[in-house]
């Protein structure tokens, strides 16, 4: 089927379709109804390479994202998705360009953003972390109209074109509970630490265990780090947390640190008398989980979230595809006996 075809069908002019294909100019109600229903009856999709040559240049895609080696490598992993996802489009005449900032620096953040809305692409793909330097970039870009699409978490009070991330409140609950299995009953009080706990998805995660262990009637301490203060929680900092509660049954960390939770475990000479349960599976936390100094991990997939987020866009913008609003990534679960290889 082609526009040609479309047209005779319809007893219209090609650019009658191409006005009704493309939301532009004036067509009557009762054309329009009559094209659409040709096109949906023989599920036309418009060719993106020729739509690409009739407006004179290439679609451009925009990547803001944390630097790929910081959170432990995380960004990595999504990146790769992203990278994989680039290199599909490409060929359909797409750009993308990725601006990784330090999520440690204002000023580096505000950099990519700035050259983000200079660059005025026709869409962008960003993770709506640190909601106090994201939150005015979202406001920038929606006053120019332009597209976007958010992964790894979602930010209450904007308009994604969709979202994609877990379910963060589940899978705090989830982690409480996985921390009941492993346990089997609890003597002592179960620690929260919590690092970037201005973040929402964080906060999520933070309140789902703790809506688990008050139904369940556990005692819990919760210690909460500034991610603007210092990259990434560190062991010194856990090891002072030890010192301040030496006797627990269990930590949940609420990001991708339990590795340094493991490290701070084994500085101390503590071994085996309570339960670890984390985020990501970074390489630091896969190796621990196989020596079993980590007791679970849950995974977000980063690399399906960063990929699936480019070509959502793309389906979007250039096929002007319809895409649902939200994608929730499933919560996967890794154990010693199920861990991945590396």
């Amino acid at each position: 089927m082609t526009v040609r075809e479309i047209a005779e069908l319809a007893g219209v002019s090609i650019g009658t379709v191409d006005r009704v294909l493309y939301k532009r100019g004036r067509v009557s109600a009762e054309t329009r109804a009559k094209v659409q229903g040709i096109i949906e009856q023989y599920q036309f999709r418009p060719n993106p390479i020729a739509r690409r040559l009739k407006r004179n240049r290439a679609y451009r895609f925009s990547i803001l994202l944390p630097r790929r080696d910081q959170d432990a490598g995380y960004w990595g992993q999504a990146l790769d998705g992203i990278r994989a996802a680039a290199a599909e489009i490409a060929p359909l005449g797409v750009e993308t360009e990725i601006l990784e900032y330090d999520r440690y620096n204002v000023l580096s953040f505000q950099n990519a953003a700035d050259k983000a809305v200079a660059a005025r692409p026709d869409g962008l793909v960003i993770p709506p972390i640190m909601p106090e330097k994201t939150g005015p970039f979202i406001a920038d870009i929606q006053r120019e109209h332009i597209p976007y699409v958010f992964f790894d978490a979602d930010m209450p009070g904007t308009a994604p074109l969709m979202t994609i991330c877990q379910d963060s409140f589940k899978g705090g609950y989830l982690a409480g509970r996985l921390m009941h299995l492993f346990a089997g009953s609890f003597h002592r009080p179960v620690a929260v630490l919590d690092p970037h706990g201005e973040d929402y998805h964080i906060i999520r995660r933070r309140d789902g265990f703790l809506k688990y262990a008050a139904e369940q009637g556990i005692k819990t301490v919760v210690r909460e780090y500034s991610g603007y203060k210092e990259p990434e929680i560190s062991s010194e900092e856990i090891a002072g947390f030890f010192g301040d509660y030496p006797n627990l049954d269990g930590i949940f960390i609420t990001n991708c640190m339990a590795h340094r939770v493991a490290e701070a475990v084994q500085r101390c000479g503590r071994t085996g008398d309570f339960i670890l349960i984390g985020y990501d599976l970074i390489p630091k936390n896969l190796q621990f989980l196989k020596e079993d100094r980590i007791n679970a991990i849950i995974s977000q997939r980063p690399e399906t979230q960063g990929r699936e987020a480019l070509l959502n866009l793309y389906r979007w913008i250039v096929l002007e595809q319809a895409i649902s609003p939200r994608l929730e990534i499933p919560l996967d679960v890794y154990i010693r006996e199920n861990a991945p290889p590396e």
